[in-house]
C-alpha cells in the first residue's frame, strides 16, 4: 500500500508541477499585461493619436477678419484650437449645451442687432452654465451685480435675474452695443466684455494702436478673443476636430409655458405641486428664484416657467 501510495503521490507532484510550468509559460502569451506592465500602455499609445491642427486659411469674428498672416496671431489661435480640441469631455458638453441654449440666445442677439458670433462668447464665459466667478460675476453671461442693476435687473437674495437667460442676454446685448459704439469694432467690444470699456480704451491710447490684435494685454483678455474664435470654429466643424455624436446625443429644451405671478408666494414646494412638478424642477426652469419663497412686497409681475405635462412627474 505504501508503495502504491508513494507512486500516486509522485504522480500528483509531477502533475501539479506540470500545471505550474504550463501556467508560467502560457501567461505571457495569454495576457502580456500581467507580466509586462507597459504592454497596456503601449497598446493604448498605438490606438490613440494626437494630431497637429491645420488652421483654416481665413477666419473671422462678427465679420471682422483674424490676421492669420501675423505669426503671433497664428500661434495664439493655434493654442486655443488645440486646447479646446483635445479637452474632449468639455468639447462634447459644448455641443450638447449649445443645442439646448443657442435657440434661446440667437433670436435675442438678432433682435438687438448683435452679431450671432457673440453666442460663442457666452460659451467661453460660462460653458453655458449658471456659474458664479470668484469676483461675483453670475449666470451664463457672467454679469456683475452692479451691471445687472444698472441695466434693470433685479438682484437680491430673493430674486436674481442674472440667472434668467433671456433677461441676462438682453443685458449682454446692451453692454456689447455700447462697447461697439465706444470702441468702434465688434472685436474690441468682445474684449471689453472681459476687461471693461474703460480698460480697453485706456490700453489703446497708452500703446498707440487701434485694434485688438495689436494690443499687449494680460493673459486672460489676451486669450479672450482667440478662445471665442476657436470655439466658433470647432462648434461649426465637429467632424474636422474629431467630435462624433448623433442628434439624439444633444440636450433638448423641455417645452414650457409662463405663469404670471403678481403676489407673494409663501412656499414654492406647494406652488410647484399645483402643476404636477416638484420644487427641484421649478428651480431648474427658474434659477433666478433664489429662495423657496417669493417676497414680492411691491406686487411686481413675474413670469414663472412651468414645463408642459408629461416631461416630469412628482414621485411620492
Amino acid at each position: 500500500m505504501n508503495t502504491i501510495k508513494n507512486i500516486f503521490t509522485a504522480i500528483g507532484i509531477l502533475f501539479l508541477s506540470g500545471l505550474f510550468i504550463y501556467a508560467i509559460q502560457k501567461a505571457p502569451g495569454e495576457d502580456q499585461t500581467k507580466t509586462n506592465p507597459n504592454a497596456l500602455n503601449e497598446k493604448a499609445v498605438k490606438d490613440y493619436n494626437v494630431y497637429a491642427i491645420t488652421l483654416p486659411e481665413q477666419m473671422d469674428f462678427a465679420g471682422e477678419q483674424v490676421p492669420l498672416n501675423n505669426p503671433d496671431i497664428l500661434e495664439r489661435l493655434d493654442r486655443e484650437l488645440l486646447v479646446n480640441t483635445y479637452w474632449q469631455s468639455n468639447g462634447l458638453l459644448m455641443f450638447k449645451r449649445a443645442a439646448k441654449y443657442f435657440p434661446i440666445i440667437e433670436p435675442i442677439l438678432k433682435k438687438n442687432g448683435i452679431p450671432e458670433d457673440f453666442k460663442y462668447l457666452a460659451v467661453i464665459e460660462s460653458g453655458l452654465s449658471n456659474v458664479v466667478s470668484p469676483a461675483g460675476a453670475t449666470g451664463v453671461w457672467q454679469i456683475m451685480k452692479a451691471t445687472g442693476r444698472e441695466n434693470g435687473l433685479e438682484v437680491n437674495s430673493n430674486v436674481d435675474e442674472r440667472y434668467h437667460l433671456e433677461m441676462a442676454t438682453e443685458v449682454a446685448c446692451k453692454y456689447l452695443q455700447k462697447a461697439k459704439d465706444d470702441l468702434g469694432t465688434w472685436t474690441l467690444a468682445a474684449a471689453a466684455y472681459n476687461a471693461g470699456n474703460a480698460g480697453i480704451s485706456r490700453r489703446l491710447k497708452e500703446q498707440g494702436v487701434k485694434g485688438y490684435y495689436d494690443l499687449l494685454l494680460g493673459e486672460e483678455t489676451g486669450r479672450y478673443l482667440f478662445r471665442i474664435v476657436a470655439v466658433k470654429e470647432i462648434l461649426n466643424h465637429p467632424k474636422k476636430y474629431g467630435f462624433n455624436f448623433k442628434s439624439e446625443d444633444l440636450y433638448a429644451s423641455v417645452p414650457t409655458y409662463k405663469v404670471e405671478v403678481d403676489t407673494a408666494v409663501t412656499d414654492f414646494s406647494k406652488f410647484a405641486k399645483q402643476f404636477d412638478i416638484n420644487y427641484k424642477i421649478l428651480k431648474l426652469h427658474n434659477p433666478w428664484l433664489r429662495e423657496p419663497h417669493l417676497n414680492n412686497s411691491s406686487r411686481k409681475q413675474y413670469y414663472i416657467e412651468i414645463p408642459k405635462k408629461g416631461y416630469y412627474s412628482v414621485k411620492p
